[in-house]
């Protein structure tokens, strides 16, 4: 399907479902999800996410995944109050990456920066590029 589309035109129309079921999940049923600030454009984390959690993302407005290491969904911001509501989701044209373009409220990482891409690495050394918000 994703084949077909790289000669689409702008405003072509297809169904949700349709990319939804085509997606390249991998063999955990899994796609990988960028999280972006739709404001800043500044790249905020990466989680995984399963087709439920893509469909509850675009139904309620507020981000989903999957969480591996719990086995469960996980609604970002549901113990810490950083939520993440979804601006935009798009899919790559390989269908194997999803973006989420979002407004998101506080820190984006556990370790409450934010974004999760705070090491910084050259050919030489890592250096921490940003503090702790809270």
């Amino acid at each position: 399907m994703f084949k077909q589309l790289e000669t689409a035109s702008k405003g072509d129309k297809l169904l949700t479902a349709d990319i939804l079921q085509q997606l390249k999940y991998n063999a955990d049923g899994l796609v990988p999800v960028i999280a972006q600030d739709v404001e800043s454009g500044q790249v905020l984390m990466m989680a995984w996410a399963n087709q439920q959690a893509l469909e509850e993302t675009l139904t309620t407005g507020r981000v989903c995944y999957w969480s591996r290491s719990r086995q469960s969904y996980w609604r970002k911001g549901e113990s810490s109050g950083h939520q993440q509501q979804l601006h935009s989701l798009r899919v790559d044209c390989d269908g194997d990456a999803v973006l989420a373009l979002v407004k998101q409220t506080g820190p984006a990482c556990h370790t409450n920066r934010r974004s999760c891409f705070y090491i910084e690495l050259s050919t030489t050394e890592a250096v921490i590029n940003s503090e702790p918000l809270c």
